[in-house]
Order: C-alpha cells, then sequence, then structure tokens
C-alpha cells in the first residue's frame, strides 16, 4: 500500500477478521471508521483514528471522508439450521447491505475510491476433485446463489467509477476461527476427526494471510505487485493490469487439502489421533441442508493472487496449524 495514509470504512470491523484488519490499518497511521448497529457500545474504544458509526444517516456522511470501503458485514452461514426465515435473514445480511453501501456511494460527491467487498468460495458449489479457479463457473445451490448476487450488488459501484474487488474467502483458520473452535475440543478429548467421507477438499486461509489478502488489490495502484489484465471472471468484463486486481478473486491458501488431511495434520500438531469420523448422514440429521454446504468439497486455488505475486506467509498446513495450536 502507498505509504500515505487513507481513511477507510469497514462493515464487519468488531468481528473475527475485522478486528485483526482495523489493528493492521491503525498501527499503519490509518484512520478507520467502523459501521455497527451500536456504536455507543464501543465508546472506550474511540480515537482520533477510529471512529464508530451507526447504519443508517451516518453512513452517507461517513462515505463522503473514505478514500476505502471494506464490506465484512454478513450473518454466520453455518450457525443455525437453513429455513426460509433463516435464507432470507442470511440474504438480507449480505445482499441488502451491500446495496445500501453502493446507494451510500451512489449519493456521495465525494466517492470512495475503493470498494472491496467479501463473498465466499461457497459461490462454486460442490465440485468433487476438480481444480477450480476464479474462471470457475457457479453453482447451483443455495449458498452458490446467495454469493452469486452479493458479488453483483458490489459490482454495481463500478458504474459509479469506485474500483470493485472482490475477496471469496475460504475456511479461515485461526486460534479463534470457527472451524478450529469446533475440531479443538473433540481432538483435546481423544474423539478428533474428520467430518464426512474425508474426501472433499477444504480451501483453507491462515487468518494472517486473509488479513493481507483483503488489502492487496490497493498495492497495485502504487505499481507494487500489479495483475495482469484478467476478463470475463464469472461474466465481468474490463479488469486491467493497471489498476491493481479488480473483480472477484479466490482468497484462500495454494494447496487446498482433504478434510482427512486436515484432521490427521491437526491430530499430529495437538499430539492426539485422528480417529472418529463425523458421518456426513449425521451432520444432514442435526444440520439439514447447511450440512451439504459444510461437506462440500472446493478445491479452489488463489489464481489471481498468486499470478499478482501475493506471496503467503503460511502456504502449507501443518506450518499454519502449528503457529495456530
Amino acid at each position: 500500500m502507498d505509504a500515505s495514509t487513507r481513511t477507510f470504512l469497514i462493515t464487519g470491523g468488531t468481528g473475527y477478521i475485522g478486528t485483526q484488519l482495523t489493528e493492521r490499518l491503525l498501527k499503519q497511521g490509518h484512520t478507520v471508521m467502523i459501521l455497527t448497529r451500536n456504536p455507543a457500545k464501543y465508546e472506550d474504544r474511540k480515537s482520533k483514528n477510529l471512529q464508530f458509526l451507526a447504519w443508517g444517516d451516518a453512513l452517507a456522511d461517513g462515505m463522503e471522508r473514505v478514500d476505502v470501503v471494506i464490506h465484512l458485514a454478513g450473518e454466520n452461514l453455518f450457525g443455525r439450521r437453513w429455513n426460509e426465515e433463516v435464507k432470507r435473514s442470511l440474504r438480507d445480511s449480505r445482499v441488502q447491505t451491500t446495496r445500501a453501501i453502493v446507494d451510500a456511494i451512489r449519493q456521495a460527491e465525494n466517492r470512495p475510491e475503493w470498494l472491496i467487498s467479501a463473498s465466499a468460495v461457497g459461490i462454486y458449489g460442490d465440485r468433487g476433485e476438480e481444480r477450480i479457479t476464479e474462471e470457475t463457473g457457479a453453482g447451483e445451490d443455495f449458498l452458490a446463489r446467495l454469493c452469486v448476487d452479493w458479488e453483483a450488488e458490489a459490482l454495481k459501484a463500478k458504474e459509479l467509477g469506485v474500483k470493485v474487488a472482490i475477496p471469496r474467502i475460504g475456511i479461515v483458520l485461526g486460534p479463534e476461527s470457527e472451524v478450529i473452535k469446533n475440531m479443538r475440543l473433540p481432538f483435546s478429548l481423544f474423539v478428533g476427526g474428520a467430518i464426512g467421507s474425508g474426501k472433499q477438499y477444504v480451501p483453507w486461509i491462515h487468518e494472517k494471510d486473509l488479513v493481507r489478502a483483503l488489502l492487496f488489490p490497493l498495492d497495485g495502484v502504487n505499481g507494487v505487485n500489479g495483475v495482469n489484465g484478467v476478463n470475463g471472471v464469472m461474466g465481468v468484463e474490463g479488469y486491467g493490469s493497471s489498476e491493481g486486481i479488480q473483480g472477484p478473486y479466490n482468497a484462500c491458501a495454494p494447496n487446498p487439502e482433504t478434510m482427512s488431511e486436515l484432521a490427521a495434520v491437526m491430530g499430529r500438531v495437538m499430539n492426539r489421533p485422528s480417529l472418529f469420523k463425523v458421518p456426513g448422514f449425521a451432520l444432514r440429521i442435526v444440520l439439514g441442508e447447511v450440512a451439504s454446504s459444510i461437506l462440500a468439497s472446493l478445491r479452489v486455488y488463489p489464481k489471481r493472487l498468486t499470478d499478482a505475486g501475493f506471496t503467503f506467509a503460511f502456504d502449507d498446513l501443518e506450518e499454519a496449524l502449528a503457529e495456530i495450536l
């Protein structure tokens, strides 16, 4: 990124990744405004370079003062069974909030230069052993359709002269990430193992690499680690090298592993056996439709990031888990 300071507006800035992203930006001397439903809750954290704004009128006002918007907000996809009400809530928390962000950009006289709007590798659907890059088409399940609509809303900002980057985020590995918390306990009790058949690929990324990957599109603006032009990504045309990475890019490590390997490595790192599988049918009984997305095989590669020269601090699963655990 440029040595000069910028002002960032972050949604989801009080969440797991948003908190780490905010800390990194503040250490670099940038100003951060976090959009939240309850600004008063964070009154004691306010500082000269850290502000908290409410959704609504404050969003339109704040948009006049920012250089980069990073949109991470969205309800937990896998926290409960997917009935129609839950699906509607998951959709609104992504599609409707993205629409609100773009509407605020449209109303602003001084528009931000960048919108970095999160998406998910779930856009590809269950693909077995197929090698997935950004040029792979979308799936047909609920999560895939949700991601397609989510990305489409963000891309509307491009019509307003704003550069748009869409990181398709994989399974985040970190000390407090959902997957690690859910797997750590059974392993610590000597009953850990793979989920489902174990043959499905897991598109993982270390939390530290994810924070860097979220900011990486901005590097190209200053001629640092620019990307060769890539057109036709999921039907989106016109992304060129001089403008940095724009459009969708996969934010996951370059070495996807199977669930069996993930469980085996976790067992080695924790010095525990990896013997007890959670059958896929049992997961479907408990979680219903959401289980299909949890069990999906996604052999995803971050082609656009690696082509642009992004280097992963953690591209080996065992090294990543050893650092975390």
